[in-house]
């Protein structure tokens, strides 16, 4: 039984700690749907999870000794939020004087993929535990994930629920919204050090 109670306590300290960052991601797209309608709340739930289970399927293919993507490049996909910021900007641009914000990630596999890229430096962590635990463990460790992603996404959802900061996201949302998306991007390219192998 405590080996349980363990397992689980370092899956909850496990998730916490290598997904802090996504709770401004989904607040930011929890805001983006309550302002513009896009993407829906489903969507952000969904690609949530889709995206979380991509990333826990990596890891355990990895921690059985095979390499799906070489974590030297595993930097670039923080190219998937930069572009969609990117895209945002341009939409925002091309939109000025209308009040409607262009949705950023206004669907289920762009909230997935902006999960991913998001987390891809949580393969790094992940893969040497799955590699060490057993598959029991690893059952119990997925199961506290999967409910992680639910209590990240209500407060999330919590959090971009506040009457004031709505009215900031319907007023600035369509500058404001692709701003934290490349910011993600960038952050994500930078800390990995994936442009010096590509300069």
């Amino acid at each position: 039984m405590d080996g349980i109670f363990g397992t689980v306590a370092a899956a909850v300290g496990m998730f916490a700690g290598t997904n802090v960052d996504d709770l401004i991601v989904l607040t930011v797209l929890f805001l983006a749907g309550r302002a513009d309608g896009r993407p829906r709340a489903w969507q952000v739930w969904a690609g949530q999870y889709l995206g979380i289970a991509a990333l826990v399927v990596v890891s355990v293919v990895a921690a059985l000794g095979l390499s799906v993507v070489p974590d030297d490049w595993v930097g670039l996909l923080g190219l998937v939020p930069f572009a969609l910021g990117v895209r945002g900007l341009v939409a925002a641009i091309r939109a000025r004087g209308d009040d409607s914000s262009p949705a950023v990630a206004g669907s289920l596999l762009a909230v997935a993929g902006v999960t991913i890229a998001n987390g891809a430096d949580n393969i790094s962590v992940y893969t040497p535990v799955f590699r060490t635990i057993g598959a029991g463990a690893t059952v119990v460790t997925v199961a506290v994930f999967a409910v992680g992603v639910a209590v990240w996404c209500l407060v999330a959802s919590w959090l971009g629920s506040h009457k004031r900061v709505i009215e900031v996201v319907e007023r600035y949302g369509h500058w404001l919204v692709p701003a934290v998306f490349i910011a993600i991007g960038t952050v994500i390219v930078v800390e990995s050090g994936v442009l010096g192998k590509l300069v």
